[in-house]
């Protein structure tokens, strides 16, 4: 069983069959029972006889997700930092293409990663920040600077004209890159993952080391 579930659901009063879904900060329950769980207003999470049990709203909830529980459970308590989610390791040359908050580019040097403010070749990872489609333009020359099995997070705002997800994928397509991910980066802004296609990987190393 991976990251849904379809079963038996029990919040507060209300009972029935319902799909549940774990996502990265939330549950979200579907069906005969309708919810949003948010990781944060989780409290008192257990996983018992294959029962996920938590208190959220004051109000029990019992998901009868089967063996899986004690992996959900563990998720719920413990969710995935940014970090963790953006796939940032000890020891990665991060390259960062625009302006990133200070308090972000200490959290990449508290992983171990080494970071640069400078683009440099064979980065691992290269963060662009973009606030409007024309930014994107410059994805083509950081994908000259990319390690051939690296990735570049495009970080944007939320919900804009100025630049959407379409834009995101639009361009990373003209620049030989394909859009492989989406993370919550914070409340307003969302980071969409861009890397080589698997095709073109061995040219893109040989120019790295040329």
């Amino acid at each position: 069983m991976g990251n849904e579930a379809t079963c038996r659901v029990e919040i507060g009063d209300e009972r029935g069959e319902a799909k549940v879904l774990l996502e990265t900060e939330e549950l979200i329950v579907r069906g005969a029972v309708r919810a949003k769980i948010p990781f944060r207003d989780a409290r008192d999470v257990v996983a018992e006889n294959g029962v996920l049990r938590l208190r959220w709203n004051d109000r029990d909830v019992r998901l009868h997700v089967g063996a899986s529980a004690a992996k959900w459970a563990e998720k719920i308590r413990n969710p995935k930092s940014v970090l963790d989610k953006l796939g940032v390791k000890a020891q990665q040359k991060i390259s960062l293409a625009g302006s990133f908050d200070d308090d972000f580019v200490a959290q990449l040097s508290a992983r171990g990663a080494d970071v640069s403010k400078r683009v440099r070749a064979a980065s691992d990872v290269i963060f662009l920040a973009a606030s409007k489609r024309e930014e994107l333009e410059r994805l083509p020359k950081l994908r000259e600077s990319l390690a051939a099995a690296g990735a570049i997070w495009v970080i944007r705002p939320k919900g804009i004209e100025a630049i959407t997800e379409s834009d995101v994928m639009s361009a990373g397509k003209a620049a030989g890159l394909v859009d492989v991910k989406v993370v919550k980066f914070s409340d307003f802004l969302t980071a969409e993952k861009l890397v080589i296609p698997i095709s073109g990987r061995f040219v893109s190393k040989v120019k790295n080391r040329g």
